[in-house]
């Protein structure tokens, strides 16, 4: 066993315990946020490990999982797990963070400068609930005429993307239960558009349905899935799969309800 272990160099002894513990406190939460925010879990460790090596400490080594991130500053006796217990899609965010990793090896930052920034990062404005259920609804509209739907069922498509995007984030709020928060928004938009349709106020109630789904689709989490098993990373790749698929589930679950009971 002995013969396969690498000789693990002693620190610097300039680095004082301090910078160190802030180096840590910089790498962790960078990494903590751009897992929140939607990143590639090979995107964090990548980036935890450039900016704690552009800083001075060596033989750190970091595990990102979807929900938890280890990291370990061996040589220095610093090692912390954390729990991801949120997870969007902000990929601002996630823009930021890798702007700010850049300008730390380039720009060459102090650690301080680097905190400084973080916590920018992480007080930024999130949009407010009012502007991500209009946009919802207005993303669904677009929807709507890429799919060559009627200017008939546009004010329906408008209202029905809108009240999905309403149902997910309000009670998201309040319960993790992710499942069946789409079962229910997916089940009142196909409940409005086949109201709509039954009395002539729409056209084409295929249309409508799909538009307005279309902002509860999980397209970033997909697309991740993907890059995670192109790049080896199976856990992650796997895992935000299955939530992927579990929320594709939950939309046609909704749907398939209101056909079915009415």
């Amino acid at each position: 066993m002995l013969d396969v272990l690498e000789e693990v160099e002693r620190p610097d002894s300039s680095l004082s315990l301090r910078y160190v513990r802030d180096v840590f406190f910089v790498t962790l939460n960078a990494g903590k946020m751009l897992l929140e925010n939607g990143a590639e879990t090979y995107r964090v460790e990548d980036t935890m490990e450039r900016i704690a090596k552009h800083y001075g400490v060596e033989n750190v080594q970091v595990f990102v999982a979807t929900t938890v991130i280890i990291l370990s500053m061996n040589d220095y006796g610093l090692s912390q797990q954390i729990r991801i217990l949120t997870r969007n899609n902000n990929l601002e965010k996630v823009v930021n963070i890798n702007e700010l990793s850049r300008q730390i090896i380039t720009n060459g930052m102090t650690i301080q400068e680097a905190k400084n920034a973080l916590d920018d990062i992480s007080a930024s404005r999130t949009f407010p609930l009012w502007m991500v259920v209009l946009f919802g609804g207005v993303a669904a509209s677009m929807f709507l005429f890429m799919f060559n739907g009627s200017i008939k069922d546009l004010p329906m498509t408008l209202l029905a993307g809108a009240l999905g995007v309403f149902v997910t984030e309000w009670i998201q709020r309040y319960t993790k239960i992710k499942f069946f928060t789409e079962i229910l928004a997916a089940f009142l938009i196909a409940l409005f558009a086949l109201v709509y349709v039954r009395y002539s106020f729409g056209v084409n109630i295929d249309s409508i349905i799909i538009a307005s789904v279309m902002p509860l689709v999980p397209g970033v989490p997909i697309t991740n899935a993907l890059r995670e098993l192109i790049r080896g990373h199976f856990l992650a790749g796997t895992m935000k799969g299955v939530e992927a698929g579990l929320t594709a589930i939950a939309i046609g679950a909704g749907v398939g309800t209101v056909f079915l009971i009415f």
